[in-house]
This record gives C-alpha cells, structure tokens and sequence, in this order.
C-alpha cells in the first residue's frame, strides 16, 4: 500500500470525529430539576455576573442575566442601504437583547424559581 494512503486514512478519521466532537451542542438546561439545589455561586461560576438584581420583599433575590446574543446598533456612518425600493434606514437601529434568565434564590441561597421570555 502507498504510505501516503496509509497516512492520509487514519488522518481523515481523526479530522472527520474532531469535526464531529466540535459540532455536538450542549443539551438545553433542565431548571427545574435545580430548584432547591442550585445556588447563586454556583450559576455566578456558570454564566458570570448577573446583568440585573434585586432584593425582594420576602427575603429572596432576584438576578437577571441576558441570553443569545446581545444586538447591538451598528456605527452610524452617515449612509442608508440602498435596496430594491430606493433608499431605506437600518431596520435593526437602536435594537436590544430582550432575552433574558431570570433566577430567584431563597433566603438560604438555593434556587426557588425561575422563568426566562
């Protein structure tokens, strides 16, 4: 057998699985099974800073974090697209990310709710 065939097969599988580990997505968290359990350390260590809080009147916290990509506006340069119906203005202007988690953790720190829009 030529030695380049011999080297370029086990090359092309070795790509081919890294090609498929790197395209695998993470399974969507189940909130509902970390009610009771889930602390706010431990979702500070998963998803960072919360973007929002707020301590609420029975003793518990409420944190917010935005979800998905953030939009953000692009630079103003001055100019419009230019399209089929002349000249138009950026549609996606001033736009922001509305999604977001929200998590509620009791007084002891364990997670008690949760809801995301």
């Amino acid at each position: 057998m030529n030695p380049a065939a011999t080297f370029s097969l086990p090359a092309v599988l070795l790509l081919a699985l890294a090609l498929l580990a790197g395209c695998s997505t993470t399974p969507p968290v189940d909130w509902n099974s970390r009610i009771g359990t889930y602390t706010y350390n431990q979702a500070v260590a998963e998803m960072g800073r919360p973007d929002r809080q707020a301590s609420l009147s029975d003793g518990k916290m409420q944190y917010k974090w935005f979800i998905g990509p953030r939009i953000t506006s692009p630079p103003n340069t001055g100019m419009s697209n230019y399209g089929n119906q002349g000249f138009t203005s950026d549609k996606t202007a001033g736009a922001v990310n509305n999604h977001m988690l929200q998590l509620t953790f009791g007084p002891d720190g364990k997670l008690v709710s949760w809801s995301r829009n």
